[in-house]
């Protein structure tokens, strides 16, 4: 129980931190995809940097999860259409959208309950996906 209160805090947080720094802004997305401001690209890069420098650390020193068990990341088949389809269908649902899915949570919880209207659609294509998944390419 006292995990899950301390992931609801994280959580929490994260939240805060994703509206106060704007990255659950429309406006900036918009600005985004218009190439008109380097905030959000500011954004993505240091979370790209950081999580390849934690799994690096992860990687090098064998941490252990909170139960003991050595972490192991398995490498990803390596596909350029993969990537590809993915990114464009990730990118067109973040354009329409107007947020990904981390500041999706963090706009309801800041009083934006239209975007319940895309959480709903994003869950429902997440179990599309896996109904789907056998039959698809990967």
């Amino acid at each position: 129980m006292k995990r899950g209160i301390g992931f609801l805090l994280i959580g929490i947080l994260f939240g805060i931190v994703l509206f106060k720094s704007e990255a659950a802004s429309w406006f900036r997305i918009y600005e985004m995809f218009n190439f008109k401001s380097f905030h959000m690209y500011g954004i993505i890069g240091t979370a790209v940097t950081l999580g390849v420098i934690i799994i690096q650390l992860i990687k090098r020193f064998k941490v252990k999860s909170f139960y003991g068990a050595e972490i192991s990341i398995q490498p990803k088949e390596k596909s350029i259409v993969r990537y590809l389809i993915g990114g464009t269908l990730f990118g067109l649902g973040w354009a329409l959208a107007g947020a990904c899915p981390g500041p999706m949570f963090a706009l309801t919880g800041a009083g934006f309950y239209p975007i319940l209207i895309v959480i709903l659609s994003a869950t429902l294509g997440t179990f599309l996906y896996g109904f789907l998944r056998d039959k698809l390419p990967h």
